[in-house]
């Protein structure tokens, strides 16, 4: 069975989860580990249960789910895996930064680029990739179908979507994923975001304002 700790990092309290097994073996989504204090809370989570990281992953490469990517790679021997659409990001998130007034440890470069259905394996278990873009252009989400659920990055949120307004975001093909991608899917899946509260398909098709009319009327 997979544990799923989550820490909200950073002064976007961006969720980075750490998922493992009974095998000890895991992995690291989304390092938003800015701080030494942050950086610490993760490591010692890791090292207090014995876990063996074996893949670090991004399900995209905004400023705030890769701050840690650089302190992960170097600490775990890890090299990022995203999809290749978001690689721009990930390149020029040092410059992205200065927009920011942020200092942004350059982050290593891709290990491996995912598609969709590719399936990512650790100890036991199994993670789909969904492509899911919108947000960003190479957004993807981790499916669990044994366990019911998704680890969604910033796609979809507790009665809330994704901003469209970055470089790269389409709120029109934002919805298209949604729609045809995760309200396909049980009701009961449980979604972990990438910001806030974990929430469930079915909450979202009956309290989302922003995707109740598009769902009813997907035309």
């Amino acid at each position: 069975m997979i544990h799923i700790k989550t820490f909200a990092f950073n002064d976007f309290q961006e969720n980075t989860y750490v998922l493992s097994d009974e095998t000890k073996e895991c992995v690291i989504i989304d390092p938003g580990c800015y701080t030494k204090a942050e950086k610490d809370q993760i490591t010692d989570y890791i090292n207090n249960n014995q876990l063996k990281p074996v893949h670090l992953l991004n399900t995209h490469c905004h400023l705030d789910h890769i701050f840690g990517n650089a302190y992960i790679s170097k600490t775990y021997e890890l090299l990022p895996t995203i999809h290749r659409k978001d690689l721009s990001f990930l390149q020029n998130a040092s410059i992205l930064g200065q927009n920011w007034g942020l200092e942004v440890e350059k982050s290593p470069e891709p290990g491996l680029f995912l598609e969709e259905g590719d399936v990512v394996r650790f100890g036991n278990s199994e993670l789909k990739v969904l492509f899911l873009p919108g947000h960003s252009p190479g957004s993807i989400g981790f499916f669990c179908k044994k366990e019911n659920f998704l680890i969604a990055g910033d796609v979809l949120f507790r009665e809330s979507i994704g901003r469209t307004d970055l470089p790269g975001g389409d709120l029109s093909v934002l919805l298209d994923s949604i729609r045809k991608k995760l309200f396909i899917l049980d009701d009961s899946l449980v979604v972990h975001p990438g910001h806030g509260p974990t929430t469930t398909i079915l909450h979202e098709k009956q309290n989302n304002g922003f995707l109740l009319a598009s769902f009813y009327n997907p035309n």
